[in-house]
């Protein structure tokens, strides 16, 4: 016999992963403007019914790609695994899974069909910044103001400041020639290196009276 109704919250979280696995494959694929919600529904076994009730759209959906992509590595930043690590450890785990993500082939295309499109479609700028850098950069934030409660870093600089400074020293002008295809994909070793600079010039301008090993 057929059961009817809604599937199981298992179920419908399967539902989800695979349209976000799918999405992903297919932008890489297809760019934004050109991949329609049909094909995405088709590819990933869902209703068009479900895209949309989900996400809103194509534009939600690319932001909820975004998301996932970002959750792996704000939860690094989270208060509970914050505290039981110092500024150094936090930040240097932080900035490895960062760089790790953004430098990927992967990430590098879903930057560049943002940038392509972005004109044509608003609403895909607003997801991806809203969900990728923007939610970033909040959850950083966060941490240096509850690193500033606890005396580590100077609480004279406002901590959106520290955040913003932080990432874009990370990002550097070799990002830059990263997107331009001027610059092959770091590896492990080269992204320790990358991270153990920035972060060591970092803390040394910004903590608070302590010193760092």
């Amino acid at each position: 016999m057929i059961k009817c109704g809604r599937p199981r919250k298992g179920d419908e979280q399967l539902s989800r992963d695979r349209l976000l696995d799918t999405a992903f494959t297919l932008f890489l694929e297809h760019g934004y403007g050109k991949l329609s919600l049909e094909t995405l529904a088709r590819d990933a076994h869902v209703s068009m019914r479900t895209v949309y009730s989900q996400f809103g759209g194509k534009a939600g959906l690319f932001g909820a790609v975004i998301r996932r992509c970002s959750d792996q590595f704000v939860s690094g930043l989270s208060e509970e695994h914050v505290l039981e690590h110092s500024p150094e450890q936090a930040l240097s785990a932080f900035a490895k899974q960062f760089l790790h993500r953004v430098t990927r082939p992967d990430a590098v295309r879903i930057r560049a069909i943002l940038i392509g499109e972005s004109l044509r479609f608003p609403d895909l700028a607003t997801q991806f910044y809203e969900q990728g850098p923007q939610r970033t950069l909040d959850h950083l934030a966060q941490f240096f103001a509850r690193q500033q409660r606890a005396g580590y870093f100077n609480s004279a600089m406002e901590p959106h400041f520290l955040a913003d400074q932080f990432l874009s020293a990370l990002r550097s002008e070799r990002f830059q020639k990263l997107q331009l295809g001027l610059e092959p994909t770091p590896d492990e070793a080269e992204i320790e290196v990358w991270v153990g600079r920035v972060v060591g010039l970092f803390l040394r301008g910004c903590l608070n009276g302590r010193q760092i090993k």
